[in-house]
């Protein structure tokens, strides 16, 4: 039986050392969404160099005992006025945008290690690697899962502050926040 107990987590603060682990988890748990122009593997690993290379990047991996790379969850900060947050309709509260807050751009488990708990560790020990950030912000696909992957988030602590559509090809997607701390 997969379980959570069986991976571990390694933090990254450069995108160069877990690049192709992080294309390949992408690869598979996206694989049923690769052939629309979002989710296609060149338009994510160009997402992916570029939010590589943006203030607070860090990654987190999961791995299994032999070092197969099972899941991932990343992020990087974002200051008042970026675009993270102008696209937002209607736009967030002061409370959100006054100071850095933890961009969560990507949370992805390879199916045999889903519902073990993996997401959840790898998204906390992200959050973890931003004390003093005040806020965690994502954006979700409301219809991802049937709204599964909204209803975990909310679960999590978050809730939806607005709507946004990051690019012509992008679904609209709700713009979710909550306390870095839970």
């Amino acid at each position: 039986m997969t379980t959570a107990h069986s991976i571990t987590l390694h933090a990254y603060d450069q995108l160069l050392l877990v690049r192709d682990d992080l294309i390949a988890v992408y690869a598979e748990v996206r694989a049923d969404l690769l052939h629309l122009p979002n989710y296609a593997l060149q338009a994510f690993t160009e997402r992916l160099d570029r939010h590589g290379e943006a203030p607070g990047f860090t990654a987190v991996l999961a791995y299994t005992e032999d070092g197969a790379p099972v899941g991932y969850a990343y992020a990087h900060t974002v200051e008042q006025g970026d675009l993270w947050w102008a696209r937002v309709s209607p736009a967030p509260g002061q409370e959100y945008t006054a100071a850095s807050a933890v961009a969560v751009k990507e949370l992805g488990v390879r199916v045999p290690w889903r519902k073990t708990g993996t997401a959840r560790r790898a998204h906390d020990a992200l959050l973890a690697a931003y004390p003093g950030v005040p806020w965690a912000s994502l954006m979700v696909n409301p219809a991802a899962g049937g709204g599964k992957v909204l209803r975990l988030y909310e679960s999590w602590g978050y809730c939806r502050v607005g709507t946004c559509q990051p690019s012509a090809e992008s679904p609209v997607l709700a713009m979710m926040v909550r306390s870095r701390n839970g």
